[in-house]
């Protein structure tokens, strides 16, 4: 068995990495960086936010064999108040979240690299059902990959047998995480991210439309479904009046 995750190098990326490779699978990780420590999982450099980086990086996955599982996870951010962020923190967003994995899933299926009876996850984020203020193109991009997998989900089971998964993660224990959040904010209040991994990996393979790992990302879901202006304003006040600096990726 194949599986290619982007984004692998580091954090939750690195815990899905690991668990897949612990299942038997043959583990190609996308990433820019190295991998924070010693992993067995074929590593391929690539810029996300390149464009001549990304369709490199499409030539090398789609000369080998196909994949049964592919996870597009990578992602960064910017988080303060919106017109202090460079733009081209808000472009680079885009492209890293958002361009990057829809091409790669466009070339990965165009050249028939995602195996029959495969499964495909699209990292989201629980940003989808509240918005995310201090981080609105973090939010933005991340919403087009939910989009994108509604669109595309009921075409691939048909056609392909191949079936679709949306993950909502909520606030994960890694350092991304530190980085982005506000001063004060209690990091043992956040998923580990090998706890996230597991749930999230348990609804892909099982096929799920939708994966929301732990009791928490659940119940935000649903409040944000619900009580949108309530969430909307416990967001602007946990978060947002709390940025008191630009931080980008």
């Amino acid at each position: 068995m194949r599986a290619l995750v982007t984004g692998g190098s580091a954090g939750l990326g690195q815990a899905l990495c690991d668990r897949l490779l612990a299942d038997g699978f043959h583990v190609t990780n996308l990433d820019r960086d190295l991998p924070d420590q010693a992993s067995t999982a074929e590593y391929v450099q690539c810029d996300l936010s390149s464009r001549d980086a990304v369709d490199k990086a499409l030539k090398t996955l789609t000369s080998s064999d196909g994949y049964d599982l592919v996870i597009f996870n990578a992602g960064i951010s910017a988080t303060g108040k919106f017109e202090e962020i460079a733009t081209s923190s808000h472009a680079r967003i885009i492209a890293v979240n958002a361009e990057a994995p829809i091409s790669l899933c466009a070339g990965l299926m165009k050249a028939g690299k995602i195996n029959k009876a495969g499964r495909v996850g699209f990292v989201s984020s629980l940003s989808h059902f509240t918005g995310y203020p201090g981080a609105a193109s973090y939010a933005a991009s991340k919403d087009a990959l939910a989009v994108y997998a509604k669109a595309v989900r009921k075409v691939w089971q048909k056609q392909f047998d191949i079936k679709v998964t949306v993950v909502f993660p909520g606030p994960l224990k890694t350092d991304h995480a530190a980085r982005h959040a506000p001063d004060g904010a209690d990091a043992e209040k956040r998923m580990a991210p090998n706890d996230a991994a597991k749930l999230i990996l348990r609804d892909i393979k099982r096929g799920k439309a939708h994966s929301m790992p732990g009791v928490a990302a659940r119940l935000f879901a649903f409040l944000g479904q619900i009580a949108p202006k309530v969430m909307t304003f416990a967001m602007k006040k946990l978060i947002y009046s709390k940025l008191d600096k630009t931080v980008a990726d």
